[in-house]
């Protein structure tokens, strides 16, 4: 790295900072409904486990600009561990890049390889925008390997769209948090079983990514239920200018009643209504369940491309 670039740990007060280097970055790969708030940056960093001053590393310019900004956080148990990393356009290539991920990796072999089982691997993942060749040239050249592609994916309505149909017995219902959150867990840990990348959740887990966060709604919820039973939901929000759709999930027992189309319908509806024409989601480019064939259905395009690359940091232990 530049001898005029440092790397250090972070600080609190570097908050709004890196919320800002964030966005600029996501600006020039032309879709900033990726950045992040600092609010939502925040409550990032009140993930289970996160320790700041020893989890997240920035760059910087002698002048004190913020160049590069990295992250690891415990996924799964000491075993999966996720990263992030952010270096400005300007400053790629310059060994900002190799600086973080350095950073990044001897703080998950100290921290988490001593603690992760034996007969589990460790591996971490990092996401980037799927145009950045040079970061990704970086990346495979020190052992990581592409694995998956998300896409995010988006509509600009010039309408109000269709009026949901559902099937005869099932019915939306307004989402009340007191009584309907254990069932709307239930019901996203059954939905995404077996999804790649996923994970059953505990409720404090479930509770975090929705109602700990900072876009909390849930007057944007769409819960459809069949008697008693959640047959399916959308958990939407206002992200960065646009409505934005959470989680879109349907349990398998209901999949073949076009539920999904039903949720999307009204959820775009609802957006309609307040106002916001700009909607998006991200979604699994293999998504098993169809997701994507749905999504494109209803008029949604791909605007982004991100790719997930994955190195091995240790294998499982074999006795």
């Amino acid at each position: 790295m530049d001898a005029s670039l440092t790397l250090r740990t972070i600080r609190r007060d570097d908050l709004h900072a890196v919320a800002q280097l964030i966005y600029e970055i996501c600006e020039v790969e032309g879709d900033t409904s990726t950045a992040v708030t600092p609010e939502d940056l925040e409550n990032e960093w009140k993930y289970d486990g996160f320790d700041l001053e020893q989890d997240a590393f920035i760059v910087q310019t002698e002048a004190g600009n913020l160049v590069g900004y990295g992250a690891v956080f415990d996924v799964d148990e000491h075993c999966e561990i996720s990263g992030d990393i952010y270096v400005h356009p300007k400053f790629k290539g310059q060994g900002v890049e190799a600086a973080l991920l350095d950073a990044l990796e001897n703080r998950v072999q100290a921290q988490h390889v001593p603690q992760a089982a034996p007969d589990q691997r460790v591996f971490i993942r990092l996401a980037l925008d799927n145009k950045d060749e040079a970061g990704k040239a970086i990346l495979v050249q020190v052992g990581y390997s592409p694995v998956r592609y998300h896409w995010r994916m988006g509509i600009e309505l010039e309408s109000a769209p269709p009026a949901p149909v559902l099937p005869e017995g099932l019915e939306f219902r307004p989402f009340d948090k007191q009584k309907h959150a254990t069932a709307i867990w239930q019901a996203r840990n059954e939905a995404f079983l077996g999804n790649w990348g996923s994970r059953q959740f505990s409720f404090e887990e479930f509770s975090y990514f929705t109602f700990e966060n900072p876009e909390y709604d849930p007057s944007l919820w769409m819960v459809v239920w069949d008697g008693d039973e959640v047959a399916g939901f959308s958990i939407n929000q206002f992200k960065m200018g646009i409505g934005w759709i959470h989680i879109l999930a349907v349990r398998p027992a209901w999949r073949a009643k076009k539920l999904g189309l039903a949720l999307l319908h009204r959820s775009f509806a609802e957006f309609y209504q307040r106002g916001t024409k700009s909607i998006g989601l991200g979604v699994d480019a293999a998504n098993s369940t169809g997701a994507t064939k749905l999504y494109q259905k209803v008029g949604m395009t791909t605007v982004s491309e991100f790719v997930t690359l994955e190195k091995e940091l240790r294998a499982a232990l074999t006795s």
